[in-house]
């Protein structure tokens, strides 16, 4: 089960990274979405059973995480016709680069933290506070309104990671009740970004930010 684990956080990982040098819209929210369906597996890997539980938490995030997010952000993306993040406030190259610390300071933080219990596995809590930044880093470092919305689910994402370390004191109510704060959020920002588009043809925040100056 160990082992299983591990290999489900490394790969969550490197979909964290990928996405740090992603360009393409249409391949970051396929990112997104196998790693909603990855994080699907956590709760019963971090119970080390199959708990009712345990099912219900993952097919709700696999489902919402995996299937329903991505779903909205590939018909806004087709709604307002963005295909590519073009000139993000920090680039690619240096954004992996600025990841690749970040997930060093990350295995440092999470090797240094004392937890009253154990944890279920030594690579969780880097993980979760790596996906964390990476949603964070998306919602600053793009211009895109969209990749801003992707951004933040990922940050999401990192919390739910972060949620697996108390996963037995965690109340289940708790967690589907942010997956529901989530959905709300996302269907909310999909309907922004689809009326903004509509009203000023484009979603670029730093041009939004712009009107915004010569308004006051």
């Amino acid at each position: 089960m160990q082992d299983w684990m591990g290999n489900v956080l490394i790969a969550l990982i490197l979909t964290d990274l990928l996405l740090l040098g992603s360009s393409q819209l249409r391949n970051a929210i396929r990112l997104m979405a196998v790693q909603g369906f990855v994080l699907g597996l956590l709760p019963w890997l971090a119970h080390g059973k199959l708990t009712g539980a345990a099912l219900l938490m993952g097919a709700t995030s696999a489902v919402l995480k995996g299937g329903v997010f991505p779903a909205l952000l590939r018909w806004a993306s087709r709604e307002i016709h963005v295909r590519r993040e073009i000139e993000p406030l920090v680039g690619y190259i240096p954004s992996l680069l600025i990841g690749l610390g970040v997930l060093t300071g990350a295995f440092v933080a999470g090797a240094r933290l004392t937890l009253p219990w154990a944890s279920p596995s030594p690579l969780l809590i880097p993980t979760g506070l790596f996906t964390a930044w990476t949603g964070l880093f998306l919602i600053m470092a793009r211009r895109k309104a969209l990749t801003q919305v992707l951004g933040y689910i990922v940050l999401e994402n990192g919390i739910f990671i972060l949620g697996m370390v108390v996963v037995e004191a965690m109340p289940l109510l708790v967690e589907l009740g942010v997956l529901l704060d989530v959905f709300a959020g996302v269907f909310v920002m999909g309907i922004l970004v689809f009326h903004i588009n509509r009203e000023f043809s484009h979603i670029d925040v730093d041009q939004l930010d712009a009107l915004r100056e010569e308004t006051l």
